[in-house]
């Protein structure tokens, strides 16, 4: 049942991200008011005709008012372009505590509450210390990160390009995030001042990867363990990162190669009550991101 103190639309911003939109088709499921948002309303799936979608810019003052209107509760997902939290999205953070938020669940980074480097972790502190609600969903390493950015080295030159070393990653379905998302979504009140690191029921290295992918397509997928600077200028030039990004992603990446993604927990299964999906069905679910035309 959708939580008492709950009032108004929940705010689902990125929501046409790996993340927000299954946020979204969860939030519908279960009969929730939503309010979509973006900074490019029309990538919002057609899918959810019903749903009222506004543009949502952190950076544009004028996009607030629209967004925060009659909203208790927000699912907050931060731009991979937007390093300078202060400037970029704290203003409007304030703008909706102002307007009525009184809790937001934080699409955030594993270990962001020791690594003050990354922009997650100053968007944790001032939640931290605004006097409202939080939840932290801090999931692993997603899988669609090779279905999405990296998906052009498999498809187009039978290769997982990434400085992860021959460290292990506990990878997550961006589904299985979601779900977790959304009963905080539902329940605020029983997932306030919470976190949680959604993960996949297994830790893998890069070349288990590329031999499941490798079975799955029917052709051979390497990994080529590059370093990080060839990563990043790969990355950038090649696949077309956001800079921001691509330190966010090469220091993901780090940590791996240092073998400390690995940590699996059962907070899907916890907070959701089914286990999490798998690398081999994920990939198989997705295989069409890696076909060649």
């Amino acid at each position: 049942m959708y939580d008492a103190y709950v009032r108004g639309p929940v705010l689902v911003t990125g929501a046409s991200g790996n993340v927000g939109s299954p946020v979204l088709q969860g939030l519908v499921g279960a009969g929730v008011a939503v309010r979509a948002a973006d900074v490019d309303p029309a990538r919002v799936p057609a899918r959810f005709p019903d749903v009222p979608v506004v543009r949502f810019d952190s950076t544009d003052p004028a996009t607030w008012t629209a967004a925060f209107a009659d909203v208790a509760v927000m699912f907050l997902r931060h731009p991979p372009q937007l390093a300078n939290i202060g400037r970029d999205m704290v203003p409007a953070l304030e703008a909706g505590r102002a307007a009525g938020v009184e809790h937001t669940v934080v699409l955030s980074l594993p270990g962001a509450e020791h690594n003050g480097v990354v922009p997650h972790a100053k968007i944790e502190t001032w939640l931290r210390a605004s006097s409202r609600g939080w939840t932290f969903v801090r999931p692993s390493f997603f899988m669609e990160n090779l279905s999405g950015v990296h998906a052009p080295d498999v498809r187009e030159r039978d290769r997982i390009a990434v400085p992860a070393g021959g460290g292990a990653t506990a990878f997550v379905a961006a589904a299985d995030v979601a779900s977790v998302a959304v009963a905080a979504l539902i329940d605020p009140a029983g997932h306030r001042d919470r976190a949680w690191t959604p993960t996949g029921p297994a830790a893998l290295i890069y070349v288990q990867l590329a031999e499941v992918l490798s079975a799955e397509l029917g052709r051979p997928i390497c990994y080529t363990r590059p370093g990080a600077l060839r990563y990043a200028a790969h990355a950038h030039r090649v696949l077309g990162m956001p800079e921001a990004m691509v330190a966010v992603t090469t220091a993901i990446y780090t940590v791996a190669r240092l073998d400390r993604a690995g940590g699996l927990t059962d907070d899907v299964q916890r907070v959701t009550g089914r286990p999490p999906l798998g690398f081999a069905d994920w990939a198989h679910q997705h295989r069409q991101a890696w076909v060649r035309p």
